[in-house]
């Protein structure tokens, strides 16, 4: 399944149940705090597109403080998520053989990406660490560079505190917008993952325009 295609299949279940209100908040919140907490773990679930659709469905709601309970609910998850990855990183460090969690971090983290995280995690220590969280595909090699440099947990999560309530924040602006672009919470979903999908995409587009420029250089 692509990613745009997971995108719009959470979607949908987020909006699925659009009335009662009282029903969906009674299974809308604990799914979204149960799927970006997965998603934080194994980082295939667009938990970007998640919190935006989110919140597009809570602004349109009319039950008080719906968009902050998306936003503290998305927030904590990512949270508990990145320091439940990042435990399990520092245990297969410490362990002799790794660990399946240490090698799947490796695995999302090259090699190129890798050294400049930990050559901007060296010059600016915490500030990296929030802005990984905004930056697509940024989280998991900043990450990395904080196991490799030995960060205990406790630091490791004051920063991530910053991070995730930055990073909730983005996503449901994003959602925001999109709802109040249209009457229907549906419409502003669409718009909503499209965006997100689209800016998660980003990084990738360039890496691969700038792979292309490098062996054309070197062809000519």
């Amino acid at each position: 399944m692509t990613r745009l295609a997971a995108a719009a299949a959470l979607a949908a279940a987020t909006t699925s149940a659009v009335s009662p209100e009282s029903t969906q908040q009674a299974l809308g919140y604990p799914s979204l705090f149960l799927l970006v907490l997965i998603g934080a773990l194994v980082p295939v679930v667009p938990t970007g597109a998640l919190v935006s659709s989110a919140a597009v469905v809570a602004f349109h709601q009319t039950a008080p403080f719906a968009l902050a309970l998306v936003f503290v609910t998305a927030s904590l998850a990512a949270f508990l998520g990145d320091a439940a990855l990042y435990w399990l990183g520092r245990r297969g460090l410490r362990s002799r053989g790794g660990s399946r969690w240490l090698e799947a971090i490796r695995s999302r983290a090259p090699e190129e990406r890798l050294e400049q995280a930990r050559g901007k995690l060296a010059g600016h220590g915490v500030a990296v660490l929030v802005l990984s969280r905004l930056v697509p595909a940024g989280r998991i090699p900043v990450m990395l560079a904080c196991l490799m440099a030995e960060w205990p947990l406790r630091r490791f999560a004051r920063g991530n505190v910053a991070a995730c309530l930055a990073w909730a924040a983005t996503y449901q602006v994003i959602g925001i917008v999109g709802g109040s672009l249209f009457p229907e919470p549906w419409e502003g979903v669409v718009v909503a993952v499209v965006l997100t999908v689209a800016i998660s995409a980003v990084p990738g587009l360039v890496r691969r325009f700038r792979e292309h420029g490098e062996k054309s250089v070197e062809g000519s």
